[in-house]
């Protein structure tokens, strides 16, 4: 049982290089404010499996891209999983905590997603493009992403790399979630500069869209970022369901949506670790 004020342990890399985003900035914002209700110490996520002993549980930020330490991520999520400790978001997520299979099986499954395919007998389930998006299984914030030519697709197509259409859109969407309860949404007016997020008010037909994908993947308690594409005629398409460690480009809303944000934040956390 843990204490009246749980001990959190905060995994975060405060000097990940993101592109366009400061996850140390929001890290810090967003840690000083959960004090107010948890006695809670950062750590690098390479820390993480050695100090969780000593915590009521685990909350997992910007750790970054696992790609770049999948050994001892391995390691933790096993031995958090043998151990019984509590970690948030629950690591049962079936997106992009668990790799990228879930691109693929939404995609067979008919579900509003970028048409992705990983081998070379699929190809043809694939819409005609002038390019397309070649990127790694497990990979992250576009590490490894390339972008080809239609005759390079058979000599990639081997099942170890996932294969899309280069999507004609007008803008990227993201939907955010703290369990399954919408909070906010953010998007990018203009494709070429994709980080230059504002507020986006969506339609009761967007949230249909996002909801239907946070009801899919089963996840009780944590934070999700729903980021999806806008077609040319006005449909959405899934790019990602973030399960893992979202950024939550908190610098971009008002005091108000921050605060709104943590107070949902704070709750979700106290029902987890009260359970």
């Amino acid at each position: 049982m843990p204490a009246a004020r749980p001990r959190l342990l905060y995994v975060t890399d405060l000097a990940y290089p993101a592109r366009g985003r400061r996850y140390g900035d929001e890290d810090v914002f967003l840690s000083s404010r959960l004090r107010a209700d948890f006695d809670l110490a950062l750590c690098h996520p390479l820390d993480a499996s050695a100090l969780m002993p000593a915590f009521d549980g685990v909350v997992v930020r910007n750790s970054g891209p696992v790609l770049g330490y999948r050994a001892p991520y391995e390691a933790f999520r096993e031995r958090a999983l043998r151990d019984g400790v509590r970690v948030y978001n629950p690591l049962t997520g079936r997106a992009d905590m668990a790799g990228k299979q879930y691109l693929l099986d939404l995609s067979a499954e008919g579900f509003p997603v970028i048409p992705t395919v990983d081998r070379a007998e699929d190809l043809h389930r694939l819409p005609e493009a002038e390019r397309y998006v070649v990127k790694p299984r497990l990979g992250a914030d576009s590490a490894g992403l390339r972008v080809v030519a239609p005759d390079a697709l058979p000599a990639v197509a081997d099942g170890s790399l996932l294969l899309q259409p280069c999507v004609d859109f007008v803008h990227e969407v993201s939907f955010y979630y703290v369990d399954h309860d919408f909070q906010y949404a953010l998007y990018a007016p203009h494709p070429d500069r994709r980080w230059e997020l504002e507020p986006y008010r969506p339609t009761v037909r967007d949230l249909e869209f996002a909801h239907r994908f946070v009801d899919w993947n089963g996840l009780a308690h944590g934070i999700q970022r729903v980021d999806a594409c806008r077609t040319r005629e006005g449909e959405l398409l899934l790019m990602e369901l973030e399960d893992l460690n979202p950024y939550l480009s908190l610098d971009a809303l008002d005091e108000d949506a921050r605060d709104a944000f943590v107070a949902a934040t704070t709750r979700s956390l106290r029902h987890f670790f009260a359970q």
